[in-house]
């Protein structure tokens, strides 16, 4: 199923997100983890893509085998950083043979060794998008930052770029992880006064150890609430404490967006059944 079809939808749904092996040696134990995931029965699953495609045949077939075998509508990342013309278009043709219908397009990073510049065919997100609507057959989204893009000179000129990937094709977005909703909810009415109106879905990582908490602030630069740092702080050194505290803090997130009338909710849940489970079991009588 098309993922606009599960969205225009009036129930909550309750999405997960979990990633493929890099190295071939581990597929078996992280497509076990991937599947315990899926037997969950979620809304829908997102799997993430390698930088340059490193993990493209693993992305395939972790999310065509979730499909298959526990009926699970999956999204299938694609990046264009260091790909071309060609290689995005082998990828799309092997994902409509495997019936996969959604994908996220994605710039990516800069592949890792990789000599020259990797971003010769393609340079932005929505470059990618425009080609995957003309491939044809596929519902498309987009990642969207509510504390800005990075790479970004301002948060001015990242809704123009967002706006760019909708009017690209992405039919719907995704966000980067936030740990306050007001954040959200103020991009939200940023989005909306540049006349984007597609669903725009938060994502919420559950922190279930420090090093998740550094990684994050790393990589996207996201604010950090004292409440939570008190949490990490006080039940870091204990794992199962960690866990819990951890799954219950994005519980209390995904709580006030439905709410306040969010609809959907994408959960950042690490390949961890667990957490998945913890999840769900809180929000019950919440979700579709």
């Amino acid at each position: 199923m098309k993922l606009d079809e599960i969205l225009s939808k009036n129930n909550v749904t309750l999405s997960f997100e979990v990633f493929p092996p890099k190295a071939t040696a581990n597929y078996e134990a992280v497509k076990a983890a991937a599947y315990a995931v899926a037997e969950r029965r979620p809304s829908y699953m997102s799997v993430t893509y390698g930088a340059g495609g490193t993990t493209r045949s693993n992305t395939l077939e972790i999310a065509k085998g979730i499909q298959e075998k526990y009926d699970v509508t999956t999204i299938a990342h694609l990046t264009c950083a260091g790909a071309t013309k060609e290689s995005i278009q082998q990828a799309l043709t092997e994902m409509k043979d495997a019936g996969i219908e959604n994908v996220l397009a994605l710039r990516g990073d800069r592949p890792k060794d990789f000599e020259g510049d990797p971003f010769t065919d393609y340079h932005y997100a929505s470059e990618l998008a425009a080609d995957i609507k003309a491939f044809g057959g596929m519902c498309i989204g987009g990642a969207c930052y509510p504390e800005g893009h990075v790479e970004s000179e301002n948060t001015h000129q990242d809704i123009l770029n967002l706006k760019k990937k909708v009017e690209a094709g992405c039919a719907y977005l995704t966000t980067q992880m936030f740990f306050d909703n007001n954040i959200f909810y103020n991009f939200l009415c940023r989005v909306r006064e540049a006349g984007i109106d597609v669903p725009v879905i938060p994502g919420i990582m559950p922190i279930t150890k420090p090093v998740q908490l550094r990684n994050a602030v790393k990589l996207s630069g996201c604010n950090v609430p004292m409440r939570f740092r008190s949490i990490v702080d006080c039940f870091g050194s204990n794992p199962k404490a960690m866990q819990q505290a951890g799954i219950i803090y994005a519980t209390d997130q995904i709580i006030d967006l439905i709410a306040n009338g969010v609809k959907h909710v994408h959960v950042y849940s690490m390949n961890n059944a667990e957490v998945v489970k913890g999840i769900q079991e809180n929000l019950c009588t919440m979700i579709g």
